[in-house]
């Protein structure tokens, strides 16, 4: 049985940020988070009527078999406050708006864990925005696609994710392209072991990725991505900004990389963010390994005990779905 935070659990770092006058009212863990938790804390006696906790102890990470990784792997799951204060520097530093910090520490010795406050963005994502309030969505997806645009124009000569590249670094392998492929072979061995549809077409998957990975060719420029940049990731201010969240796996990578990730999250609304001049290869190759991730990955993280499960399932079979498209 997991043991989640309980308000007074975070009242001592809501204290360290605030000031020792405020009192908790009170604290909601929210939902959807898979590797950290996210607690709303609410206060009184403070200039704000709540914060924002991210805490990323051991109980908060529903992913099975993950541990501490050095970031060399692009994809390896990001988690942590070094990653998450790196990507906010970067991102603050070319002008896009992420929350504020107010605090951080990442001794575990006023918590047990690395841990972060940070502002309260009371406006909701762009996810739930879309549904309710559709005119101020559209003004934030707009002020989204300028953040998109000024982050893929943000490259750097080497890819791999932002901490560690600030740290000097060398991610693994030796191209984008090969590193997805590698990954996507890794998750159709994985796929194949859970799906018996998968492991039908196993065989052609392969030669498909491979195929589609030897028409790539070299690149030496990467810019700057947020890796898994849906509307559920953008909170909006009162200003009807997009706001960036779960940013710890930001990374220098190829840019088609996020746009197919953007194209299948925002469906019939990516072309705000669409972008001219893309590599047509990358993104074939990239659109087979995207789905077979969007299948491996929710079915690893249903052999814990993550809560939200007939979602994953959900996501799981329908990328599974668009997979065999794909081969037709």
């Amino acid at each position: 049985m997991r043991s989640f935070a309980a308000a007074e659990d975070l009242s001592a770092v809501v204290r360290e940020a605030l000031g020792e006058d405020c009192r908790i009212v009170g604290a909601d863990r929210l939902r959807g988070g898979s590797k950290k938790g996210v607690y709303r804390v609410r206060v009184a006696g403070a200039d704000m009527a709540s914060v924002i906790v991210y805490s990323w102890a051991k109980e908060e990470n529903f992913w099975p078999g993950t541990s501490d990784d050095d970031g060399a792997d692009p994809f390896a799951p990001a988690s942590g406050l070094v990653p998450f204060l790196a990507a906010r520097r970067e991102l603050a530093e070319i002008g896009a708006c992420v929350p504020r910090v107010l605090w951080a520490d990442g001794s575990g010795r006023r918590y047990g864990a690395d841990v972060a406050v940070v502002e309260d963005i009371p406006g909701g994502t762009l996810e739930a925005l879309f549904e309710t309030d559709p005119a101020r969505a559209a003004t934030a997806l707009e002020h989204l696609a300028g953040t998109v645009r000024l982050m893929h124009r943000h490259q750097a000569p080497r890819y791999g994710r932002v901490d560690l590249l600030e740290r000097g670094g060398v991610s693994l392998g030796d191209s984008c392209e090969q590193v997805v492929l590698d990954r996507a072979l890794r998750d159709l061995d994985e796929a194949v072991g859970r799906d018996a549809r998968i492991e039908s077409v196993r065989t052609r998957l392969d030669d498909r990725l491979r195929e589609l990975r030897a028409l790539v060719a070299p690149r030496g420029e990467f810019g700057l991505i947020h890796g898994e940049l849906g509307a559920d990731h953008v909170l909006v201010n009162a200003e009807g900004q997009a706001v960036l969240i779960d940013i710890e796996g930001l990374m220098f990578f190829d840019i088609e990389w996020e746009h197919v990730f953007l194209s299948l999250r925002f469906g019939e609304r990516y072309p705000a963010l669409a972008r001219p001049g893309l590599d047509r290869r990358r993104l074939d190759l990239y659109t087979t390994a995207m789905r077979l991730s969007l299948v491996a990955g929710p079915l690893r993280l249903l052999d814990g005990d993550f809560p939200d499960r007939d979602v994953m399932r959900g996501i799981a079979e329908h990328n599974l779905r668009e997979t065999l498209a794909l081969l037709h």
